[in-house]
């Protein structure tokens, strides 16, 4: 049984047989794994901020369904994480329908504003600029507003002003910063002081530090807020927001007018669907890179026999390194926004194309991206941040990760507005680009031009099991996102953990790059085991955070991921 060391299925075990039959035989109480998931039985909520997974279990308790839960945290995170909590930012949103038994998916990624050039982004040499990522010229136009009360419209139950009500009063009332937020402050105050707005939105008025346990007021978002709530999309789209957005970007040089967003349209798509040793996993599709990437490299796995290698074991890791290695170099072929450009998604993501590459991992030594012939997915073609997490008690559920970029996005804060925007223009290929004018060749499929969604790794994704959802998750963490999510699912598929002790496992991070990243820490035989096998080990920070539940037996067990302080599961 893959879940066969679940602390819940133990649980649901407990509750369907009150007598203490192993009593008869054991007579000290043990647990099959050192981590736990948070057990609930009305429902779940999960984020990387306590106070927004506590606003997303009250709107539960309200009678809100994941959906309406999900849209509450996703404001609240706006004011309680703004390093990645946005109303300026972009996103995906995966949503089961138990009504229906459907799954969509809201693609709600930013798109290039209509002013924008390729050369804006590249120096006399085709290097990218640093505009590119931070400064006024960096956000793509917002997405989040939009793509929230599309969802809203199409499964909410609860008022949408009540959704946002949350949000409001943190902003109006202010938070009280956690120790690890007050260090974000101060990590973060070189891209945050690029405005004025910034400056003064999240420092005192001599340029002084916010401090641990002291409150952070934001009105200016407060009011934005507010004319979301009363007006919904076009609160933000339209009206006076969008001609303060608009306003500011012409005062500063940037690109994004009122056309551009007047006419953003977030869009529902239908899911990617794979599957992995038998589990139908539901992802976001283009412009999601991620989806299509995290279903190409469980294909290749399902070729090893992992679970005999062992969790954790060097063999497995080399396996899945070497699949992740050739997952993240076919994607840049393979993958771009569908409205502009005519890609081969279904042949990336096909078992045969995975049984073709497959062939070229050597189970007992590492290949340099050299020896890594370019694949070709056309021919099997037939006729794509932070992240939270709900379930509701109805079955429902929603995975929804939404970012500004880098951490702060492009530091650029709207005058007037409390609007942090993001830094995604960063996201094209641009120096790709640059090259393939230069020499007359094609352009990448994830080329710039105006009115276009750049490809992203965020892949909100759910397993199912039976038929109904099994696993709900998603995380941030940019390049790592993929491989992230890789590790989640062998986790708990190939080795059974809980989903607790599947998302505390060691992580590590292969690109189309000859370097393997590992976790601090990471066990020194495995590395140097790797090292023996041709992999260039090199130790880097945290990968990822990943808010992920698991419905088992009735129950819903919530893992939130300890990489990142604060993040928090709660029972409704």
């Amino acid at each position: 049984m893959p879940f066969r060391r679940s602390i819940g299925a133990a649980l649901a075990l407990a509750l369907a047989f009150p007598a203490p039959l192993a009593a008869q035989t054991r007579h000290l109480l043990e647990y099959p794994s050192v981590h736990s998931p948070v057990v609930g039985t009305r429902g779940m909520a999960v984020s990387q901020n306590a106070i927004a997974s506590e606003v997303g279990a009250q709107i539960l308790r309200d009678g809100g369904n994941a959906v309406d839960a999900a849209i509450a945290m996703g404001f609240a995170l706006a004011v309680t994480l703004p390093r990645a909590g946005n109303i300026g930012g972009d996103g995906f949103m995966t949503v089961y329908d138990a009504a229906s038994g459907q799954v969509r998916v809201i693609d709600f990624r930013g798109v290039a504003p209509r002013a924008a050039t390729p050369d804006m982004f590249v120096d006399e040499k085709g290097k990218e600029r640093a505009a590119a990522n931070y400064g006024y010229l960096a956000p793509a136009v917002p997405g989040t507003v939009a793509g929230l009360d599309l969802a809203h419209h199409k499964w909410g139950k609860l008022p949408w002003d009540k959704l946002v009500a949350p949000a409001i009063a943190l902003a109006r009332d202010g938070v009280r910063l956690t120790a690890d937020e007050a260090f974000v402050f101060q990590w973060g105050k070189p891209r945050l002081s690029k405005s004025e707005a910034g400056k003064a939105a999240f420092y005192k008025a001599d340029g002084s530090l916010y401090r641990k346990d002291e409150v952070m007021k934001r009105p200016a978002l407060a009011w934005t807020l507010g004319e979301i709530a009363k007006n919904g999309a076009d609160g933000f789209y339209k009206g006076e927001v969008a001609r303060r957005i608009a306003a500011d970007m012409a005062a500063h040089g940037g690109l994004i007018g009122a056309e551009d967003l007047a006419s953003y349209r977030p869009i529902e798509r239908d899911p990617l669907v794979g599957s992995y040793r038998g589990y139908t996993i539901y992802t976001a599709p283009p412009a999601s890179a991620g989806g299509p990437a995290l279903l190409n490299i469980l294909n290749q796995l399902e070729h090893f026999d992992l679970k005999a290698m062992g969790a954790g074991s060097a063999a497995s890791l080399h396996v899945m390194a070497e699949a992740m290695k050739l997952g993240y170099a076919d994607r840049t072929r393979a993958l771009g926004d569908p409205a502009f450009v005519t890609a081969p998604v279904r042949g990336f993501i096909a078992k045969e194309y995975a049984a073709e590459r497959v062939r070229l991992i050597d189970p007992a030594r590492a290949r340099p991206m050299k020896e890594l012939p370019a694949g070709d997915p056309l021919k099997y073609e037939s006729p794509s941040t932070t992240h939270l997490s709900v379930v509701d008690g109805q079955g429902n559920a929603v995975s929804m990760t939404y970012t500004l970029g880098s951490d702060f996005g492009s530091g650029v804060m709207v005058e007037g507005t409390g609007i942090l925007l993001n830094n995604q223009m960063n996201n094209f290929s641009h120096e790709r680009a640059w090259q393939a004018r230069r020499k007359g060749g094609r352009a990448p499929l994830n080329a710039m031009e105006p009115g276009k969604r750049m490809l992203s790794t965020q892949m909100p994704t759910i397993v199912m099991k039976d038929g109904k959802p099994w696993i709900v998750a998603g995380t941030p963490g940019g390049s790592t996102i993929i491989t992230s999510m890789v590790q989640l699912i062998v986790n708990v598929i190939d080795h059974g953990m809980n989903i607790a002790e599947a998302t505390h496992q060691p992580r590590i991070y292969q690109g189309a790059v000859n370097t393997l990243r590992v976790e601090p820490n990471f066990n020194p035989d495995t590395v140097a085991a790797l090292k023996a096998m041709g992999h260039p080990v090199v130790s880097g920070e945290t990968m990822g955070s990943a808010q992920s539940i698991m419905i088992d037996k009735g129950l819903f067990l919530g893992a939130a991921d300890p990489r990142r302080p604060g993040a928090l599961a709660v029972e409704p």
